[in-house]
């Protein structure tokens, strides 16, 4: 007996190859139980073709390879049914998102409250508000203090203007030029970073809409009016797609933002002191709450106002000359528009983080493309077991649908969506017959309650055990949003109309819609089965504490350090099991660039993103380095024909490379990326002064030995904050060293270089420049 071999044909469903769920073929499977023979049946060893039991193995095979490829053609519908059964339900259409502007027409001096849930639209699409706003009368514009390169000429002129008003400039303290730029002018030219500014800030002005020429009444009328209201601004970043794509929180929780929001700190009667020494402004920082990191991704941030009016306003005895100076707000040019300022909101960004700012407008709220469905009716109740009902519109959005159910003999039900149906609970009290008698009925628990499938908007309820049946013959409606998906993405200004708004209001999207997606295909989702079914986003191992932590959106890290089981509050600190220790250093800081230091802000920010990801069972601990002060006193000769200045400074920069609590490769000190070997003595390991290693004399003597031009080293000596000359300086728990200074000389004098003072760090004052022509 002869078996044909037939070969698999494969055809598509779709437009896609369907899953091959069995690979082998006919002589695949023959020579697969062929080889099984002699394992479970030595004894058998004839293997011609005529042999029956040969010709059974062959049948089997053939028979096989049919079942095999009727099983590699499952229609669509049984292809989705396996992905839902792996738990893998396919992606709904994702609704648009945008960021809308509110503004009276008429320059009214009162606040009008609005509601979320406003309708907005740009033709026929849709949007809602998320949020409620107060639509204050004021209008903004932002500006930057952009600093300017003058000549020493120009320097050494206006430092002698401003000290001729403030006295003379103090030590360490020098003038920094800049002009006021306003943002929307750099809008064309990527936007403004912050830390780049002359000051690291943003300024808003507060201004009266236009009309006729302001008075005081005017400015002290628009501060009550702002008086304990929240001003909502909308923030438009400029990002990079790999920052974009790392924010996988959701976009409308409430984070605190790495910005800070101020203003002025004003005195009862708005004056300045008379002692110009004390003439400084001062700032109140504001509560603020952003509906996400508005660093990363455009969103809103509601900033609380002061109770008081008269806590809104600028100073009333400002010097012309103080006018834009120090940390005074930027000099306006146009006289008409400084007129109108009612006062100054200043946006700062924390320390570390990169803020580059594209938009900021006031009276913002962000937006998402829906349309509502209210009560549709649905299928009466058939009192049967899994009972389901399709939606007319699809896809849903997520979390909207509730659903109504009105029994003959009743009132209304306001039944709930819920994840999964086996975990509801039943109808009525029943016991569970696998327990002894006398024990306890279980709970009847949330049994009103309904599954949906947003990507096909099908409604689908319990059978009694597990969730409640709608009763025979009662009515059931279902009230829900749907989205357009990619078709809400529209361009800046295409929202132009609030039909539930009078003729007073403007309404218009500042910056283009985004975020709208059509529905996952089921290619798309069989794709993404294996990966949705593995660890993702989990702070699991400790490379996915490192991992995760430098997706973190909006902070610049220098450095990661995962410590397992280490508990930072103990003292000492100590072994915990649960407790996650993660300790991060920011790439910048201005204040402290050898040993940067992050601040509030900076890890509030990455506890934000990390607390969502985190088990349940793990306690993290987010904290910043402790650094030991190190001293360093070098005594070596310089080789023959070697220039000695050339060879301190080489030494010293090797020290501070060797000692860095960075990454040297990020440092400018390693823009040298290829080093011959042994020719670079501050080459070591690649994420900084490792966490637990002393430090040591000889290996700090073994660093300056190797630096080119050295002759001889005859001694070094290192001391801590006591003082005292030591071998080792012991370095444990979160504790890094930092480089105070490093003495060379002939000699390793540490006295001498302890008793010295580090030169005095220059503060830059922002001063205005004055244009050639007004």
């Amino acid at each position: 007996m002869t078996i044909e071999q037939t070969p698999q044909a494969r055809t598509t469903v779709g437009g896609t190859t369907p899953p091959v769920l069995e690979p082998r073929d006919y002589q695949q499977l023959l020579d697969e139980a062929l080889a099984r023979i002699p394992v479970h049946n030595p004894e058998y060893t004839n293997f011609n073709g005529a042999d029956p039991g040969i010709t059974l193995l062959e049948l089997w095979a053939f028979l096989t390879e049919a079942l095999a490829y009727r099983a590699n053609q499952i229609p669509e519908r049984n292809r989705r049914k396996f992905i839902q059964l792996l738990g893998v339900p396919t992606q709904p259409a994702l609704a648009a998102r945008g960021l809308v502007s509110i503004a009276r027409e008429r320059s009214e001096l009162e606040t009008v409250t609005l509601d979320a849930g406003l309708e907005v639209k740009a033709g026929a699409v849709s949007f809602r508000t998320d949020d409620g706003l107060d639509v204050l009368p004021v209008v903004a514009e932002c500006f930057v203090k952009l600093p300017v390169a003058g000549r020493p000429a120009d320097v050494d002129y206006y430092r002698q203007l401003y000290a001729s008003l403030l006295g003379p400039v103090p030590d360490g303290k020098d003038v920094r030029l800049y002009r006021t730029v306003s943002l929307s002018d750099l809008a064309g030219q990527g936007g403004a970073r912050l830390q780049t500014t002359a000051d690291g800030s943003l300024w808003v002005a507060l201004l009266l809409p236009e009309g006729p020429p302001p008075t005081d009444a005017d400015r002290q009328a628009a501060a009550r009016a702002l008086a304990g209201r929240t001003l909502t601004l909308g923030v438009v970043p400029v990002v990079s797609s790999d920052d974009a794509a790392a924010d996988a929180g959701s976009p409308h929780a409430p984070v605190l933002a790495p910005l800070d929001y101020q203003l002025p700190a004003l005195a009862p009667d708005h004056r300045l002191p008379d002692d110009p020494a004390a003439r400084v402004a001062t700032y109140r920082s504001l509560v603020a709450r952003a509906g996400g990191n508005v660093l990363v991704e455009p969103g809103t941030v509601q900033v609380s106002l002061p109770d008081a009016a008269g806590d809104i306003g600028l100073w009333s005895n400002l010097e012309p000359l103080e006018d834009g100076a120090a940390d005074f707000p930027p000099s306006l040019e146009d006289t008409k528009l400084r007129d109108r300022v009612v006062t100054w909101l200043r946006l700062k960004a924390a320390s570390g983080a990169q803020a580059d700012l594209l938009h900021v407008g006031i009276n913002t709220v962000t937006v998402t493309q829906r349309e509502r469905i209210v009560l549709e009716p649905l299928p009466d109740g058939t009192g049967q077991p899994d009972q389901s009902a399709q939606l007319a519109k699809a896809p849903v959005l997520a979390g909207t649908v509730a659903v109504v159910v009105t029994p003959l003999a009743g009132a209304p039900q306001a039944w709930h969506e819920i994840d999964d149906l086996l975990a509801a609970g039943a109808e009525v009290a029943v016991r569970d017959p696998r327990l002894p008698p006398g024990t306890p009925s279980r709970p009847v628990g949330d049994a009103l309650v309904f599954a949906v499938d947003p990507a096909t908007g099908l409604v689908r309820f319990g059978d009694g055990a597990r969730g409640t049946r709608p009763p025979a013959g009662a009515r059931v409606q279902a009230s829900y949003d749907v989205t357009l998906g990619a078709a809400g993405n529209l361009g800046a200004g295409a929202i132009s109309t609030a039909p539930e708004l009078a003729g007073t209001f403007t309404v218009t999207n500042p910056v283009p819609t985004w975020g709208g997606a059509n529905g996952e295909s089921l290619a798309e989702a069989e794709k993404q089965a294996a990966r949705y079914l593995q660890h993702r986003d989990r702070l699991v191992t400790a490379t996915d504490f490192e991992a995760i932590v430098r997706r973190t959106p909006g902070v610049q890290l220098g450095r990661v350090e995962v410590l397992p089981t280490f508990n930072p509050q103990t003292v000492p600190p100590t072994q915990a099991p649960g407790a996650v220790t993660v300790m991060v250093i920011p790439r910048v800081d201005a204040l402290h660039p050898s040993a940067p230091e992050p601040d509030r802000l900076f890890l509030n920010t990455i506890c934000h993103y990390l607390d969502p990801r985190r088990l349940v069972t793990t306690e993290v601990f987010l904290r910043g380095p402790t650094y030991v002060d190190v001293w360093v006193a070098i005594g070596l000769e310089v080789g023959a024909g070697r220039d000695i200045a050339v060879v301190h400074e080489a030494v010293r920069d090797a020290v501070r490379r060797f000692l860095s609590p960075l990454d040297p490769t990020d440092d400018d000190w390693f823009l040298a990326a290829s080093v011959p070997l042994g020719a670079d003595p501050g080459t070591r390991e690649p994420h900084g002064w490792p966490l637990g290693r002393p430090v040591q004399r000889l290996e700090v003597a073994a660093v300056a030995n190797r630096v080119p031009g050295v002759r001889l080293v005859r001694d070094v000596a290192i001391a801590g904050s006591a003082g005292q000359g030591v071998e080792q300086l012991t370095i444990s728990g979160l504790e890094l060293p930092r480089l105070r200074a490093v003495g060379i000389g002939t000699d390793a004098d540490l006295d001498a270089l302890r008793g010295q003072q580090p030169p005095p760090t220059s503060d830059l004052v922002p001063v205005p420049v004055v244009p050639d022509v007004c």
